[in-house]
């Protein structure tokens, strides 16, 4: 468990990305059970043109429609599509960085070039990934799509650099193991805890 946050005084953009299969949003559900009494980490809610699923994140749902509409009126600070659909953050998600907190972002990794550029004093990318091994038997067993389909994946993954001066967190063993490790490097840049 982290610290209480009295020393904050530092503003932080923690960017989070990493392939499909790598356990992403596993291990941000597990850092936000750990981090609940941060008053200064705001998690930013993402806006999702997709239905609430019943067990994961809860975003902001929209239309493919809606979200296209909100894009014209500049309503995202941040916008990207990946795996087929859009996903955004708005303005007011962002606001706290102005209060010198931190905000983290579940992220893309295709969208990171933009957010480097836009952010470059205050943001601090985490990149989430697993072995290549591990990855295809994870996509395997969601069982969503075929091997050529995986493979095509595997390609990909293995094209991205990982951002420098940045978190990478290897997420082959359990939960807690790669969660303890990302709390663990949080803590060592200036405003955390």
């Amino acid at each position: 468990m982290l610290d209480n946050d009295s020393s904050v005084s530092t503003q932080r953009l923690v960017y989070c990305m990493g392939p499909s299969g790598a356990g992403k949003d596993s291990l941000l559900a597990w850092l936000q059970d750990h981090t609940r009494h941060l008053h200064h980490l705001h998690w930013a809610r993402r806006t999702i043109a997709r239905d609430v699923q019943t067990h994961g994140e809860q975003h902001e749902v929209v239309s493919e429609g809606d979200f296209l509409r909100l894009l014209g009126e500049n309503a995202f600070a941040m916008h990207w599509s990946a795996n087929h659909m859009r996903y955004g953050i708005r303005h007011a998600e962002l606001a706290p960085l102005q209060q010198g907190h931190w905000v983290l972002v579940n992220g893309s990794r295709e969208y990171w070039p933009e957010v480097a550029e836009r952010f470059a004093n205050v943001v601090l990318p985490v990149y989430i990934d697993a072995s290549p091994d591990v990855i295809r038997q994870r996509l395997l067993a969601r069982g969503r799509e075929t091997l050529p389909h995986i493979e095509q994946r595997m390609a990909r993954n293995a094209l991205f650099s990982v951002p420098p001066d940045g978190i990478h967190i290897r997420n082959d063993s359990t939960l807690d193991a790669a969660g303890n490790e990302l709390l663990r490097q949080l803590q060592q840049p200036a405003g955390f805890v």
